[in-house]
């Protein structure tokens, strides 16, 4: 039976190197092959990588498009697709490349396991990802179903003058957005929640720095379409960088991150809003209010979850990549 090589073996072998145990998720670069120039060689990589898989995803869609005889949207829309369905669709897929980006990039520059951006065991825990994902929706289900109730008071039946689309349409809908929305909010996750982070902790002991820094960036990346939705952004984004450090991994907000985008995805295709252009950037101060509790209530909770399942937040002994 061939025996598994270990450290000094394992680096030999591969050419990665995952961190020491007990290293904290943001410390997971710290592998003794992040030298400056490498650290350097990571961050050109990644954002080249995100620059031209975004660019490769949108120019295939374009083509494809165009070869199937679908529509494009009128110059003065910000969307590419006629059809707002298949706009959204050609969009999460070009969102959804950031996990190959930010993989390829810490495997080629940064010599360690690829799924060390996902926690500090080296992969994506499903069962506690599964966990948390029947968490999250429930959470906001039930903020989304706040705020919709608030609107209507607010504006009577005017939130449903869209027109609604058919049964077929609908489903359709459904099906693509539970494809495709987790892969999108995973992607979103592994850049400003993973990457990002570890790149600072791989000089930083504090995870602040990276959390912080990244957490503007997310907000930013949404646009800026009024003070309630960036700071409703950033407020989410430090809240989920702290919970990604207290649970050693990103599958509790890419399950809260998935449920919030896959829930008003389907809101507004069912009030046939789907063609809107506004983004979580343009959230109205009533959103805010709600976050303001929906963001620690989560988070509080899914760390005690963490706490009491025994979900570790540091590299475990003997844990291979």
């Amino acid at each position: 039976m061939q025996r598994w090589p270990v450290g000094e073996e394992r680096a030999a072998v591969t050419g990665v190197v995952a961190a020491p145990e007990g290293s904290r998720f943001c410390e997971q670069a710290r592998n003794g092959r992040q030298g400056a120039w490498r650290r350097l060689g990571e961050l050109f990589a990644v954002v080249g990588l995100l620059a031209a898989g975004t660019l490769s995803v949108v120019l295939l869609g374009m083509a494809v498009a165009a070869v199937s005889g679908a529509r494009f949207a009128p110059e003065s829309t910000d969307r590419l697709l006629a059809d707002p369905l298949a706009d959204e669709a050609l969009g999460l897929l070009s969102l959804a490349i950031g996990i190959p980006a930010v993989m390829l990039g810490v495997r080629w520059c940064g010599s360690r396991p690829a799924g060390t951006l996902a926690s500090v065991t080296g992969r994506l825990r499903l069962r506690w990802l599964g966990l948390c994902a029947g968490l999250a929706f429930a959470v906001m289900a039930l903020n989304m179903g706040g705020l919709m109730v608030w609107d209507w008071l607010a504006n009577g039946d005017e939130i449903f003058a869209g027109e609604a689309p058919g049964v077929g349409r609908l489903v359709s809908g459904l099906v693509l957005f539970l494809l495709l929305v987790p892969f999108q909010a995973a992607a979103e996750e592994f850049v400003f929640r993973g990457w990002l982070p570890q790149f600072f902790g791989g000089f930083l002991r504090s995870p602040w720095p990276g959390v912080v820094v990244a957490s503007v960036l997310f907000a930013l990346a949404h646009g800026f379409g009024g003070w309630s939705g960036f700071l409703l952004l950033l407020y989410s984004a430090l809240w989920w960088g702290w919970l990604v450090d207290r649970t050693g991994g990103l599958e509790a907000v890419i399950a809260l991150h998935t449920a919030n985008n896959v829930l008003a995805y389907v809101v507004a295709l069912a009030l046939g809003q789907l063609a809107d252009t506004g983004t979580a950037a343009d959230a109205p101060w009533q959103a805010l209010l709600a976050e303001l509790v929906t963001a620690p209530a989560y988070c509080l909770l899914v760390a005690r979850l963490a706490e009491n399942r025994g979900v570790t937040a540091t590299r475990p002994a003997g844990n291979r990549p």
